[in-house]
């Protein structure tokens, strides 16, 4: 009776998203989410910024997505000395010049409505690729309680509900916890990094029923953090982990 209570108010809470989404589109035009600039309705990205941004496409790593030098490589460098807990994940574009503007004004500049042109550039570049792999559910990275109320918002949690409004998926934005407040990634080194996420997350129920869930954050670099949130969801019952991010850097 509970599971079925929360689903319940989870369809709802993401009805009134999808209304309240429709409302700031009226008051507020769809911009680029590359230069911001306003653009026509259903355009994500404006004709000018496409020729400065390059999709995460082959010769890609068969484990993280990451953009490989060499076509004949299998693994980046990364994925070839050590083990993922996920399947395969997939990135939207490399972290270059430009998509490191636009993902620092999503995440820190109040730039949520870029969510929804990230979503739609992400489906069509891998809506085929998430049907084959028969993903069930949508969970997105999240973020320490304390430092979501002072920004206000998790990017990634604003990410998957866009995807899982276009793909018709639930997306659970309550089951996977972050209980640590870990430092930024960025700033460590590999070995620190996996310490750094020890015990940072937590799941709040049990998820048998759910066998093939996609993890959702906004900058892939190792691969720790979800590596650490996947590892947590195996735990709980899950079968298969897949990743999606916006950005990612390429193979050195």
């Amino acid at each position: 009776m509970k599971k079925v209570i929360k689903d319940i108010i989870r369809d709802i809470k993401r009805n009134i998203g999808r209304l309240d989404q429709t409302f700031l589109e009226l008051l507020y035009p769809p911009r680029c989410v590359i230069c911001d600039k306003v653009v026509s309705a259903g355009e994500a990205v404006c004709q000018p910024c496409r020729k400065k941004i390059h999709i995460a496409e082959e010769p890609v790593c068969m484990k993280c997505g990451k953009p490989l030098l060499d076509e004949m490589q299998e693994f980046c460098r990364d994925c070839g000395e050590k083990k993922h807990y996920f399947v395969q994940g997939k990135s939207l574009w490399i972290y270059e010049a430009e998509v490191k503007k636009s993902i620092y004004r999503f995440k820190y500049q109040n730039k949520r409505e870029y969510a929804k042109g990230y979503a739609e550039e992400i489906a069509k570049q891998y809506g085929g690729w998430m049907q084959k792999k028969k993903i069930q559910a949508i969970v997105p990275i999240p973020l320490y309680k304390k430092k979501q109320k002072k920004r206000g918002y998790n990017q990634a949690q604003i990410l998957a509900e866009e995807l899982g409004r276009i793909w018709n998926l639930p997306v659970y934005t309550d089951l996977l916890v972050r209980i640590r407040d870990t430092k930024p990634q960025k700033m460590l080194s590999n070995t620190e990094r996996k310490n750094n996420l020890k015990k940072a997350f937590k799941t709040t129920e049990n998820i048998v029923q759910l066998k093939h869930i996609l993890l959702v954050d906004d900058i892939y670099t190792t691969g720790s953090t979800l590596d650490a949130a996947a590892a947590v969801l195996l735990t709980a019952g899950a079968e298969e982990i897949y990743t999606c991010c916006i950005g990612i850097g390429k193979d050195s």
